[in-house]
C-alpha cells in the first residue's frame, strides 16, 4: 500500500467506518440502555501477575514476529503497543519499532485519529446536560456555515446522520497540495471546511461517515464556551479522567516518546506534531488527539464507565440499533465476550482501536505503528487471551 497524505487520513477514516456500518442507527428512537448504567469501580493500578502478563505480551510479540516473516500480512505489524484497564488489574505492553526503526514502549504516543470523536461527543453531551445547547436543535442555531444550512440537528451531526457528506477526493488533493507547501502552518476549522465542495443532503439521512460534521461540532464547543476546544476538553474531560499523556493538537504539543510518522505530504522535518502541524490543526476535532495506549485504555474505562460524564450521557452515546451511536462505534458482540463500544482510528502510519466491555469492567486499547494492518483482528486475538484473566 502506498504512503498517503491528508487524502489518505480522511479517506481511510471514512471508508473504514462506513465499511463497519451495515445498518442505519436510529438515534431518534427510544435509546437502548448501555451495557451498564452504574458507575464502574475505580480502575485498578495493580499490575497483572507476571506469568499472566506474559500471555498478553506474547500476542504482541507474535504480531511483530509474523511481520518479519510475512510483512504483507494484515495481522502482522512492525510495531504495536497495547494496554488493558480493569477494576482488578492493569497491563501495558509493546513490541517492535516505528517507521524510523525506533523501539516502541508502552508510553510511545501515536496519532489515535477518530478516537478523537469520543472526546468531542462527550463534551457536546456535557454542554447539553448543562443546558447550554439543545441536542435536538439545528446546529445552525449555534454555528452559521454553509454546511449547517440544511438545519440538521446537533444530534444528527453526532450520529453521522446530518446529510453532510465527507470531503471529496478532489478536496483532499487540494488540501494535500496546500499542506505540502506549508506543513508547519496552523489551520483554522473554517479554513479546513473551505476545501469541502460536497453539497449537503437532507438531515436525518442514513448513516454516512462525516469528518466535516465533527469539525463543525468542534466549532460548536468553541462558540458556546468562548474558549479553545483543547482548553475545554482538557478541563472537562482529560483532567478529571487523569489523562496526562493525551494531547489535543495543535493547541497542545504531544509529549515524547512519539512514534515517527512518515507522511510524505508533511515532508521530512518533524515540527513537534503528528504527523505535522497542518494536518494536526485542520483535523483537530475529528482526528487530532495523540496519546499512548495506557492513556487510551484509561479514557475508555473512565468514559464508558460513567466516571467522566453522567450515566445518561453514556446511555445516549451508546444507544441505537445500528453500528454508530453518538461519537461511539457500537461493536455489539464482535469481540465475543459481551456488548462492546469504543472507536477505531486510522492514519497512514498508525491504526488504533479502543474497545470497552462495560459488563466485564474492562477497557482495551491497541495502537499499531502501521496504517495498513487489520487492528480488529489483532485486538480480537488479544481479547481472547484477556477473557480468562477477568475472573482472577
Amino acid at each position: 500500500m502506498t504512503r498517503l497524505g491528508l487524502r489518505g487520513v480522511v479517506v481511510l477514516l471514512g471508508l473504514a467506518l462506513i465499511g463497519c456500518s451495515a445498518k442505519d442507527t436510529d438515534n431518534n428512537a427510544v435509546p437502548t440502555p448501555p451495557a451498564t448504567e452504574q458507575k464502574l469501580p475505580d480502575p485498578s493500578t495493580a499490575p497483572l501477575d507476571a506469568a499472566k502478563a506474559s500471555t498478553l505480551q506474547a500476542v504482541l510479540q507474535k504480531v511483530v514476529s509474523q511481520y518479519a516473516a510475512t510483512p504483507d500480512s494484515e495481522s502482522a505489524a512492525r510495531g504495536i503497543t497495547a494496554s488493558v484497564v480493569s477494576d482488578k488489574w492493569s497491563w501495558s505492553g509493546a513490541a517492535g519499532k516505528d517507521a524510523a526503526g525506533t523501539a516502541l514502549t508502552p508510553q510511545t504516543g501515536m496519532g489515535v485519529a477518530s478516537i478523537t470523536k469520543t472526546f468531542v461527543a462527550s463534551e457536546v453531551l456535557l454542554l447539553a446536560q448543562a443546558k447550554k445547547i439543545d441536542l435536538d436543535a439545528p446546529l445552525s442555531t449555534y454555528v452559521k456555515h454553509k454546511l449547517t444550512a440544511n438545519n440538521a440537528t446537533v444530534r444528527q451531526h453526532l450520529s453521522m446522520r446530518s446529510g453532510v457528506p465527507n470531503y471529496l477526493p478532489d478536496d483532499y488533493a487540494r488540501m494535500d497540495k496546500a499542506i505540502a507547501a506549508a506543513p508547519g502552518r496552523h489551520w483554522t476549522s473554517e479554513q479546513a471546511l473551505a476545501y469541502d465542495t460536497a453539497e449537503p443532503g437532507q438531515p436525518d439521512s442514513p448513516y454516512d461517515y462525516s469528518n466535516p460534521s465533527y469539525v463543525l461540532l468542534g466549532m460548536l464547543i468553541e462558540k458556546v464556551t468562548g474558549q479553545p476546544m483543547a482548553t475545554v476538553l482538557r478541563r472537562d474531560l482529560a483532567t478529571p479522567a487523569d489523562l496526562e499523556r493525551a494531547a489535543f493538537q495543535d493547541r497542545e504539543r504531544p509529549q515524547p516518546p512519539l512514534a515517527e510518522d512518515r507522511n510524505p505530504v508533511c515532508g521530512k522535518a518533524f515540527d513537534g506534531f503528528l504527523p505535522c502541524r497542518s494536518i494536526a490543526s485542520l483535523s483537530a476535532a475529528n482526528a487530532g488527539v495523540v496519546a499512548d495506549a495506557p492513556t487510551v485504555a484509561r479514557w475508555g474505562y473512565q468514559l464508558y464507565g460513567g466516571r467522566v460524564v453522567p450515566a445518561e450521557a453514556v446511555r445516549q452515546m451508546t444507544a441505537g440499533d445500528g453500528e454508530y451511536g453518538l461519537g461511539t462505534m457500537l461493536f455489539s458482540e464482535q469481540f465475543g465476550i459481551g456488548t462492546a463500544v469504543g472507536h477505531r482510528g486510522e492514519m497512514p502510519d498508525y491504526k488504533s482501536l479502543l474497545v470497552v466491555i462495560p459488563d466485564h469492567h474492562v477497557s482495551v486499547a491497541v495502537l499499531i505503528a502501521d496504517g495498513t494492518k487489520n487492528v480488529d483482528t489483532i485486538t480480537a486475538d488479544l481479547i481472547t487471551k484477556i477473557q480468562p484473566l477477568l475472573t482472577t
